[in-house]
């Protein structure tokens, strides 16, 4: 019987992270039909079924759960091990992992991982987006980018420097023939385009002006999950929305939507960089956290500036 190699084990953990043969395939850098083969030998040569597979969807079997379970852990010990001597060369290589909120993952693409990669040609960086907040050690991930409170506690941070905002917006068609709210409570009589979380439950609209907080259970005709499928109805006249600054400003600034409640909506804490502390770093992901504080400092100091003119 042949011994299982480590791209065996690998490919057992991405297809029990991703549940689809062809999701593991893409993460691993390889066919499908290649990945398939691998995993059919392996099952051979254990004589036991890991997963079952249908045209539709892969599942682990009873004996693929426990191998799952045991080697899960097993193989990030070796993988950390891996990282700890390949943290010893001068020039990183090697492939970075990164979960990111969609938002966030816009707000890092160019100065940082676009320039990451300029910096260091030998790297790549593998940039997944997805609302839900989810385990980045357990789904093999390097590092993750969420909004400062929502990352987990055990995890070391590294701020990016940039302070968020929410807006709240309509187009100047809805404004005009519905009027504005002048406090948070006015948006109770409005329409509002209601967004769903990734753990089912309601966006609740969150004030703040003079130490005073609102929450907001707002309502309206329309339940959504994607950001842009909610500011497509909030410029189809359907109802105010509520986003992230950033991804509304240039309709602002362009006169496509309108805001409202501005002095309600304060900065709060913005993105931040996180990983577990107990990893070894390899020399890619060092580097890259190091851009990113420089990223940070000079985005703190360019607001410093502009405050002080």
């Amino acid at each position: 019987m042949e011994r299982a190699g480590l791209n065996d084990l690998n490919a057992v953990i991405a297809i029990a992270r991703s549940r689809t043969f062809r999701a593991a395939a893409i993460d691993l850098g390889m066919s499908t039909t290649a990945l398939s083969h691998a995993i059919g030998k392996l099952e051979a040569n254990l004589g036991v079924r890991l997963f079952n597979r249908t045209t539709r969807s892969v599942s682990l079997t009873d004996a693929g759960r426990l191998f799952v379970e045991r080697v899960g852990p097993a193989l990030q010990d070796i993988h950390g091990a891996l990282d700890m001597v390949r943290s010893q060369r001068e020039t990183p290589s090697g492939t970075i992992r990164i979960n990111a909120a969609p938002f966030a993952a816009r707000e890092i693409i160019s100065p940082l991982v676009i320039e990451f990669l300029r910096r260091y040609p030998d790297m790549n960086v593998d940039l997944v987006t997805e609302g839900r907040l989810i385990d980045i050690v357990a789904d093999g991930f390097d590092l993750g980018v969420r909004v400062a409170g929502l990352v987990p506690s055990d995890m070391i941070t590294v701020p990016l420097g940039r302070p968020q905002r929410y807006a709240i917006v309509g187009s100047p068609d809805y404004f005009r023939h519905n009027g504005k709210p002048r406090v948070p409570p006015d948006l109770l009589g409005h329409k509002c385009i209601r967004v769903r979380l990734p753990d089912g439950a309601l966006f609740r609209w969150r004030f703040e002006k003079d130490g005073e907080t609102v929450q907001i259970d707002v309502r309206g005709p329309i339940m959504l999950d994607e950001v842009s499928l909610a500011r497509t109805a909030v410029m189809e006249n359907i109802g105010i929305g509520c986003f992230m600054e950033q991804g509304v400003l240039a309709d602002i600034e362009a006169g496509r939507l309108v805001r409202v409640l501005e002095d309600w909506t304060p900065p709060f804490p913005g993105l931040c960089l996180y990983y577990p502390g107990r990893r070894n770093l390899s020399a890619g992901v060092k580097a890259f956290l190091a851009l990113a504080r420089e990223v940070a400092g000079k985005s703190v100091a360019k607001r410093r500036n502009r405050r002080m003119q």
